[in-house]
């Protein structure tokens, strides 16, 4: 009887490891396929033109092939095939050639001049921008909150886009906070810290300046400064852990 019972407690035990261990591999199972079925981000459809005075359309896929038109700032562009690394470097921005369709033409044009996020618009007001843009990117981020004091107040309004490309917040940025479109993006390679004037400013204009800062070749902070009589404004730009960081400070003086 002994012998039976003993029998009988090995083979349960037997069949308890046995279920555990396929349980054990079940689970593991159910784990890779929730791990592999993670989306991965594809390339956007459309994408829009941010270069100031317009893109060129090419008919092959280089800067020295025959222009076929020019796409103006906020041009929708259809994206026929997208390039998928970078194999060039145009006024310190890492790009390529995408092959693209416009007005019914296709040809080939720059990436690092376009942008997946639609631009601001001529007097565009920023909280409007972000709620509209949180409709195709949820990631986006605004806020705003008041300072200063009683005779000298200040308003700050801060956007984050979700992107980790400064020529992208450099661009939106220019739109929506009315930096100079005399100012080009800034080449990340140069001077720690650079000043750049604005030439062309009114006569009223006591301050337009663009302040770059960069650490071995890499930029570290974008600010455009503004001051009038009565009225000033400062836009930062900075790389954040979630985004491109937006930054606009008014002041009353």
């Amino acid at each position: 009887m002994k012998t039976v019972a003993i029998s009988i407690f090995s083979f349960l035990g037997f069949a308890l490891l046995f279920s555990c261990k396929s349980d054990v591999k079940n689970n593991e199972e159910t784990q890779t396929v929730v791990t592999d079925s993670i989306p991965i981000e594809t390339n956007p459809d459309y994408m829009y033109v941010t270069a100031v005075s317009g893109l060129t359309l090419r008919e092959f896929p280089n800067l020295q092939s025959s222009k076929l038109a020019v796409m103006p700032l906020g041009t929708k562009v259809k994206i026929v095939k997208a390039e998928g690394k970078t194999t060039m470097n145009v006024g310190g921005i890492d790009g390529a050639m995408d092959e693209v369709e416009f007005n019914n033409k296709k040809g080939y044009a720059f990436n690092g001049f376009m942008s997946k996020f639609y631009p601001p618009g001529e007097s565009a007001v920023a909280k409007n921008y972000a709620e509209e843009l949180k409709k195709d990117f949820p990631k986006v981020i605004y806020s705003e909150a008041s300072g200063g004091t009683a005779s000298k107040p200040t308003n700050t309004e801060t956007i984050i886009l979700p992107t980790d490309k400064w020529h992208e917040g450099f661009f939106n940025a220019q739109q929506l906070f009315n930096i100079p479109r005399a100012f080009a993006f800034p080449n990340p390679k140069g001077a720690n810290s650079e000043t750049q004037h604005n030439n062309n400013k009114k006569k009223t204009d006591f301050i337009s300046e663009l302040v770059i800062s960069r650490e071995e070749n890499e930029l570290k902070k974008i600010v455009y400064n503004y001051k009038t009589s009565g009225f000033g404004y400062s836009v930062t730009i900075t790389k954040e852990a979630n985004g491109m960081k937006i930054e606009k400070v008014e002041f009353a003086d």
